[in-house]
This record gives C-alpha cells, structure tokens and sequence, in this order.
C-alpha cells in the first residue's frame, strides 16, 4: 500500500496517515498481522520527519489498530473493542449530521452517502 500525504492539506500530516492506514484495513488492502513499515523508511519514502510517522502509528495503537512488536515493528492488529468504537462514532456522527442538518442536507442523501461509503469497503 503506496501512502501519500498532502502538504497543502489543513489536515495534520499525521492524521492523514492515520486515515490512510484506517481506510488501508477497511479494504483489505492492509491484513491482520501485515507488518507497516518502519517509521524510518515511511518518514524517508514520504518526506516527512520521523516524529511525525511515529505520532501516526501511536495514535493508531491507541485506538486499537496497529500493536507494537519489537521484532516486527508497526502490525495490524484490529482491536474488537465494539462498544468503545460505537460511542465514539456517535460523537463523531453527531457533528456531522449537526452540519448536514444546518446544511440541508436531507436523511436519503445521508443514508445514500453511508450506502456509497460502505460499498467502498466491501458492503459490511
């Protein structure tokens, strides 16, 4: 999996990785046990400081992820902490759908845009 960064981006480097990472496991392109590389060979591979690699894979280990083995580095390894997930999704849904709503945005073009997102990742 080939990750790029957006230096123009308002986004913190960090976090894009971060995504990038998220939506690499959402679709298969990244598998339980898949070893990432190391901070030193993404930070050179990128372009970007190693600090800024290595806050990526922490926040990813933080929320369950990615685990840190000393032999292997960086590995994926899908924290199945559901509840957890589903509360924090929540707050975060509960943002969106503020804007939507000041927006306009209606309840079929919602249900439509998670319809599409979710076929993005295999229909889960």
């Amino acid at each position: 999996m080939i990750l790029e960064v957006d230096f123009n981006s308002e986004e913190a480097l960090y976090i894009q990785l971060r995504n990038q990472i998220i939506v690499g496991i959402a679709t298969n392109r990244l598998k339980e046990g898949e070893s990432l590389p190391s901070v030193r060979q993404l930070a050179e591979s990128i372009g970007i400081n190693m600090h800024t690699v290595n806050k990526a894979y922490t926040v990813l280990k933080q929320e369950g992820f990615v685990k840190v083995d000393r032999r292997r580095g960086a590995v994926i390894a899908i924290d199945a902490d559901r509840i957890s997930d589903l509360e924090q999704m929540r707050e975060s849904m509960r943002v969106i759908l503020a804007r939507a709503s000041c927006r306009n945005i209606s309840r079929e073009e919602v249900h439509a845009l998670i319809d599409e997102i979710y076929e993005e990742y295999g229909g889960l």
